[in-house]
């Protein structure tokens, strides 16, 4: 552990990104072209940093990255056995996905059950995240709908848990439904950050999305992925999401250049992958008692990607055999449109 490095530094401003250091560089032939800035924590179920960089106490909003929190309410609320959830169902809950068939067909059923339909998702149209998926639309003469935003899988969720508390579902997403409260106390819980550390705000698909330091991130995937100090009903939960998403990787994310999917079909569903917008990431080990959280400051993917490959390989949550699967994530080396090595990435974290 690099201990000046793992400490918590305290940013001037907290409305600020804190003044993180370079992970990773961009070379084009010898000489540095663009760098990013970030921070990473590895932490364990107890919370203890074991290793990282940054400004790892600065607050960060997590958004997507917290679905497995989310949807930890309406599991432990007896929700989803209530609707006799399937492994699909599950992992829908808890995905950002790319609107292919098989996720939007999930949905659907979904709501069907609950008795409602797309109009009561409040998540807002999107264009789907894979090609075919909106080449398919356009040739059907169809537009984009609330199914097909990468969200709407957790959305139902939210709408399956307000039927069940009693909510009115027109308020699903306010902050002070039961709904939306359960889902806050579930987050805190998880991360075992202090309430006056998290702080809230509006999602892109209208849900609260949370504001808190990164390494609540990694503490809560750790608790995920390893559950065995968890009351009973929160660790049959994540034992539940845990399975879902092994026997399911592509609903997680989707079939076709997604990383989540990935990294769990190269891990055999060993690792618990969820990415964030704006470059956020968390990864945990099931029963590693060990999660991995990142946050690259300009929200750059090309960075995410390889900082995320790099950290999994260093602290072997991945066998060499499934590092080798996963290495197009580096995105080294770069090539031109001739195919020319122009240029490499360079992980310095």
């Amino acid at each position: 552990m690099n201990t000046s490095s793992a400490q918590p530094l305290e940013a001037a401003d907290d409305t600020l990104l804190a003044d993180n250091p370079v992970l990773v560089r961009v070379w084009r032939a010898d000489s540095v072209e663009s760098q990013h800035r970030g921070s990473w924590v590895l932490s364990d179920t107890t919370g203890q940093v074991l290793d990282g960089a940054g400004h790892l106490a600065h607050p960060t909003f997590l958004r997507s990255s917290t679905k497995s929190l989310q949807a930890l309410p309406l599991f432990e609320s007896g929700a989803a056995d209530k609707l006799h959830f399937s492994d699909a169902e599950v992992v829908l809950a808890i995905a950002s996905h790319d609107a292919e068939e098989a996720h939007t067909r999930v949905v659907a059923a979904l709501l069907a059950r609950l008795g409602l339909g797309v109009e009561h998702l409040r998540c807002g149209s999107e264009v789907p995240g894979n090609t075919d998926a909106r080449f398919h639309l356009r040739a059907s003469g169809g537009e984009p709908t609330a199914l097909h935003n990468n969200c709407s899988g957790k959305h139902a969720g939210f709408l399956a848990l307000a039927q069940h508390l009693g909510d009115p579902l027109d308020r699903y997403l306010d902050p002070e439904s039961r709904t939306q409260r359960a889902v806050r106390a579930a987050v805190l819980e998880m991360t075992g950050v202090d309430e006056s550390e998290l702080s809230m705000a509006i999602d892109g698909c209208s849900a609260p999305t949370f504001r808190l330091p990164l390494k609540g991130l990694a503490t809560a995937f750790a608790r995920v992925a390893t559950p065995d100090g968890l009351a009973p009903e929160r660790r049959a939960a994540c034992e539940r999401m845990l399975g879902a998403v092994k026997r399911h990787p592509n609903l997680i994310a989707g079939s076709s250049k997604r990383i989540c999917t990935d990294i769990a079909r190269a891990s055999g569903g060993r690792l618990f992958p969820k990415i964030g917008a704006e470059a956020v990431y968390a990864v945990g080990l099931a029963g590693g008692d060990r999660a991995i959280a990142v946050k690259i400051d300009d929200g750059g993917l090309r960075a995410l990607h390889a900082l995320v490959i790099e950290l999994l390989g260093r602290f072997e949550f991945v066998s060499n055999a499934e590092l080798r699967q996963l290495e197009t994530w580096r995105g080294t080396p770069i090539r031109n449109h001739a195919g020319q090595h122009v240029g490499r990435l360079e992980v310095i974290a």
